[in-house]
């Protein structure tokens, strides 16, 4: 049986602000998690056309390349007025001319969609962002947790907190986007708490129930 007795794990991401995410969730519970980065692990070419088939080349390879359990996270933005775009193109759509990616640009180009979808109403400006964590071991075998956040989208863009689309997105129930929220407030959860906020926090939440044996 797949196990994490050896309580070591390789967080398969270059991604600095998921680096930190994934830090903040796994820290209460002992875990020896380095980076891919911090192993020298190139970055490998996400050619899935969904979360789950992305999440495992990610992890995969990472958990090949060391001979540890490898967690990784697809993630992205799914607006409805875009019919589900940018969905796994998420990050793509930061991306320049050289592949350098900006923020700013992404959302501003989500924005000029939405307006040219006529979606200028709140109601009409749905989306939610999505997780999915893929667990692997180096024989091959996988296991998935999804978590996802139901919000609106807003314009201008709000707070300096967070990273990528954070700042235009604002979840249920809250006057606040993610960008204007601190780790706590965004994540919503710890072990012992019942409920997450954020989609990669709720998809940790599944992983810790199932795997850390977290409550």
């Amino acid at each position: 049986m797949n196990e994490l007795s050896a309580r070591k794990i390789v967080v398969a991401s270059h991604n600095e602000g998921k680096l930190r995410e994934f830090a903040e969730l796994i820290a209460p519970f002992g875990f020896e998690a380095k980076s891919a980065k911090e192993y020298g692990l190139p970055e490998p070419d996400e050619t899935g056309t969904t979360f789950e088939q992305n999440a495992y080349i990610k992890a995969h390879a990472a958990a090949v390349a060391t001979g540890l359990p490898a967690l990784s996270d697809d993630s992205g933005l799914m607006i409805d007025a875009l019919n589900g775009q940018p969905g796994v193109y998420t990050a793509n759509w930061a991306e320049d001319a050289d592949g350098k990616r900006d923020f700013m640009r992404a959302m501003t180009r989500a924005e000029a969609a939405m307006q040219e979808a006529g979606a200028t109403s709140a109601d009409k400006r749905k989306g939610r962002f999505v997780a999915v964590l893929c667990l692997a071991y180096p024989n091959g075998d996988a296991e998935y947790f999804r978590g996802e956040a139901e919000g609106t989208l807003i314009w201008p863009p709000r707070g300096e907190l967070g990273f990528g689309y954070d700042p235009v997105f604002m979840p249920d129930g809250y006057d606040m986007t993610f960008g204007e929220m601190t780790p706590e407030q965004k994540h919503g959860w710890k072990p012992g708490q019942a409920n997450a906020l954020s989609h990669r926090a709720r998809a940790f939440q599944k992983f810790a129930r199932a795997k850390l044996g977290s409550e």
